[in-house]
């Protein structure tokens, strides 16, 4: 079977990095315009290079297949394309179901440039990533019938669940010199969620770096300052300060930046309940964001993690979190409460689903 799948943002493939590397796929690249269209191609060629996993090399890059498309237009498909935009995608269901799998469970409201929500009745399956996933489908208002729900977990957890990265080897692309120092992970979101980058990655570098290795890793929207704050730092003299780019999915993984990571702060990006995996300390930064989904308390970081506000000491705030492993438990707890199995076979149960389409 054919195994297509569609992203409107590099990063967001990685989301299902895991199931190509097992089961192989055409990468769709896409947008309404032609110029989006060659820009995302050029990109994908860029970021995907030495990616691919199947048949022999392909060019001088050796990127996994990839084609250009308008999939707001009738697609000629035939096999099943995997989502991780809520685009409405036009294909024949009997010949090419339409599965989505999103790109990340947090609180922010689903967005898009047509109906948001709404985009998801156009889904014939959706692979739920845990409880907080289909609690968030309800906070939207969107009902979908259970047949067409898939409980898969969360597949970009099984690297991290099955070891299949050494911390070394991670340390050692970012280029971490002293060891001897504690890692912390700077992951804000962009400004869809109030992201905190802007104000305080100048603060935060000053500041934790004084006692901490401190690794940036912006919203994919923001990645374009990187070179500027890359120069800025090296003008200020100020060390131990590492980036991570989220657009480079073959140098920079999210769930490589946990396993590096001893302490997370982030402000209402997903990756706030996706870190719940290393069961580390997290520190949310309130970015005054007022139109997050309502959530259960069990499912909502801000009632058990430390929140920074302005006049708060960072540096402080993580001492006193590394200090302590008074929440690990509790971390533990939500994430069971939040996704599904964790038990590093999420993305087998997707194959297993594929294999259930040939049927």
């Amino acid at each position: 079977m054919n195994i297509y799948y569609y992203a409107y943002n590099m990063y967001q493939f990685s989301y299902s990095k895991s199931l190509y590397e097992k089961a192989g796929g055409q990468y769709i690249v896409g947008g309404n315009y032609a110029v989006k269209r060659l820009d995302r191609y050029a990109r994908f060629k860029w970021f995907f290079r030495q990616m691919n996993a199947h048949g022999s090399r392909r060019g001088v890059l050796n990127t996994p297949p990839v084609i250009s498309r308008d999939v707001s237009k009738p697609q000629d498909l035939e096999g099943v394309i995997f989502s991780h935009s809520n685009a409405h995608i036009h294909t024949d269901p009997a010949r090419c179901p339409r599965v989505f799998i999103g790109h990340g469970t947090g609180d922010k409201p689903y967005g898009g440039n047509r109906t948001g929500a709404e985009n998801f009745l156009n889904y014939d399956y959706i692979f739920l990533s845990g409880p907080k996933h289909l609690e968030r489908l309800k906070d939207s208002g969107i009902e979908i019938p259970e047949e067409r729900l898939v409980k898969i977990g969360n597949m970009r957890f099984d690297q991290v669940v099955n070891g299949d990265v050494p911390r070394a080897a991670i340390l050692d692309r970012l280029g971490v010199v002293d060891r001897s120092r504690k890692n912390v992970l700077y992951a804000p979101t962009w400004r869809f969620g109030n992201g905190t980058f802007k104000k305080y990655v100048h603060r935060f570098a000053r500041e934790i770096t004084r006692d901490y290795n401190l690794i940036v890793r912006p919203h994919f929207h923001d990645a374009k300052h990187i070179p500027k704050v890359k120069f800025w730092a090296k003008r200020e003299g100020i060390e131990h300060l590492y980036f991570s780019n989220p657009s480079d999915l073959r140098r920079c993984d999210t769930m490589d930046d946990f396993v590096a990571a001893d302490i997370m702060v982030s402000d209402t990006s997903s990756v706030l309940y996706e870190y719940l995996i290393t069961g580390n300390p997290i520190i949310v930064v309130n970015a005054q964001y007022k139109k997050l989904h309502h959530m259960p308390d069990a499912m909502n970081i801000m009632t058990l993690a430390d929140v920074f506000q302005e006049e708060d000491d960072i540096v402080q705030m993580i001492a006193d979190n590394l200090a302590s492993d008074r929440k690990r438990a509790q971390y533990r707890q939500m994430l069971e409460t939040c996704f599904y199995f964790n038990d590093g076979q999420s993305t087998q149960r997707a194959m297993d689903f594929i294999a259930s389409l040939k049927a």
